[in-house]
């Protein structure tokens, strides 16, 4: 299986480069970088929101859990919470629920990333399916995000 068409399109057409790793099937990003040996902060993670507006997209690092109150108030939207999942499935029909790529501009859907994926010298993402992750340089991802809003609105989970 390769990774959704909508993606791969839209990071062909940008001239991103990427690798594509392999790992054992997960269920979580925690899992996921476990499985893939990578350091959870460096794996970008979607989270999907939703208000009467519509949809948003927020890539963070998958140690880390979207302030909605932050985010909300950077983009000026008072009732964001956290879309359903039959909502996700929707829009995301070509990826596994869970997998989605932190890539929502390929679907037309806004997309605002955290600084903090920046920080890292190398950026892994979900590739659409539990058992495939997107390699991509600092630089790379750096210039696929730039046209997206960026902005601080993750902290770890509470335990």
């Amino acid at each position: 299986m390769s990774i959704p068409s909508h993606l791969s399109s839209y990071l062909d057409q940008r001239g991103a480069s990427y690798e594509i790793c392999a790992h054992e099937h997960s269920r979580t990003s925690a899992e996921t970088a476990r499985s893939a040996h990578v350091p959870q902060k460096q794996l970008a993670k979607s989270v999907i929101l939703e208000d009467e507006t519509g949809c948003v997209m927020a890539v963070i690092p998958a140690d880390k859990t979207v302030m909605v109150g932050e985010l909300a108030r950077m983009l000026g939207r008072k009732e964001l919470r956290l879309a359903d999942e039959s909502r996700i499935a929707m829009l995301f029909a070509d990826c596994d629920l869970g997998a989605v790529p932190p890539v929502g501009m390929a679907w037309g859907i806004e997309t605002i990333v955290d600084d903090e994926l920046e920080a890292n010298d190398v950026v892994y993402m979900e590739g659409g399916d539990h058992e495939r992750l997107l390699r991509m340089s600092r630089e790379q991802f750096h210039a696929l995000m730039s046209s997206q809003q960026h902005g601080r609105f993750c902290r770890a989970p509470m335990h």
